[in-house]
């Protein structure tokens, strides 16, 4: 298990509290509840039946304009029990610090190293990319029936699509609008894709901001020494048309991407006939624009 959590979002305190209370009701085990600090989200976490640690959380910290993360002596807001509601705002507490002579500028700043040459899209950067949005998790299973009954039955997953890979079931699951947040593999194809044997994760996939950018993320990517490929055959990101993958230093996959199918009020998802999945060495110079293209939620930026 090289997973140390996967982190789904819902949209406020109180369902993180109902959430905790229907595991209850319904026998449901979960590791732990409170209020995580760093990050200062409030959260449930609960395994899955191969032993995957997922949380369910609400209110994560932003880090603004400057820069800077919350000051280590602002954790004294964590919380090791679920909480009683309602209770207090950020704001409320950032006044509380302020009244406590706290420096709300101490805590940790990232720094770059590389040099912020490459023009992406009008910004000075130090990658001619952005990293817009974590994407889906791709995961192995023992039991793909137990797995899929934890994701859609327990935490109310929908079901988006199923494919057969080399004669195994493999199925795509959305939260959102997205095509699919999650697809679940049974085990036995781990040896045949040829993907490492040592994590039950398949893949982590990263979008990227647009069709030029993982153009250019590929470029540098190799230009660094790192080998790009293609591990995940097509049929395995349906509703992803292009990306590429390379390898972490540990050996975990990582898949590029710049768009994902949206699906519309009716909940269906595009006929296969309808999409155009690329390999890598077919990859047009641009792309012709599709019903959804720039749709879905935006990542608003700014990007440095």
């Amino acid at each position: 298990m090289t997973i140390n959590q996967i982190t789904w979002q819902v949209g406020s305190l109180r369902e993180v509290n109902e959430a905790i209370g229907w595991f209850n009701d319904n026998n449901i085990k979960q590791q732990r509840s409170g209020r995580d600090m760093p990050g200062s989200n409030w959260h449930t976490y609960l395994y899955d039946p191969d032993g995957h640690s997922n949380e369910l959380y609400y209110g994560i910290e932003q880090v603004g304009w400057n820069g800077h993360s919350k000051p280590r002596s602002m954790y004294d807001r964590g919380f090791d029990k679920p909480p009683e509601l309602p209770q207090i705002s950020e704001y409320a507490e950032v006044e509380q610090a302020n009244a406590r002579g706290i420096d709300l500028i101490s805590g940790y700043r990232h720094r770059d190293d590389l040099p912020a040459i490459y023009d992406v899209d009008g910004i000075l950067l130090p990658r001619p990319f952005k990293i817009v949005r974590l994407g889906p998790v791709y995961l192995f299973t023992e039991n793909v029936t137990a797995a899929e009954s934890f994701y859609r039955d327990r935490l109310g997953f929908i079901l988006s699509e199923e494919v057969s890979c080399q004669g195994e079931r493999c199925l795509f699951f959305r939260c959102n609008t997205e095509h699919h947040s999650l697809a679940l593999f049974p085990i036995a194809l781990r040896r045949a894709l040829g993907l490492g044997e040592f994590t039950k994760c398949a893949a982590l996939s990263l979008q990227l901001a647009n069709y030029r950018q993982l153009r250019n993320a590929v470029k540098f990517l190799q230009d660094h020494g790192c080998k790009v490929d293609e591990v995940i055959p097509l049929e395995l990101h349906p509703g992803i048309d292009h990306s590429a993958t390379v390898s972490d230093p540990d050996g975990h996959t990582i898949q590029l991407y710049c768009a994902m199918e949206q699906i519309g009020w009716d909940g269906k998802v595009k006929p296969r006939a309808q999409r155009n999945p690329q390999r890598m060495s077919e990859w047009p110079e641009t792309l012709q624009a599709n019903s959804d293209s720039y749709a879905g939620e935006p990542f608003l930026g700014p990007w440095g």
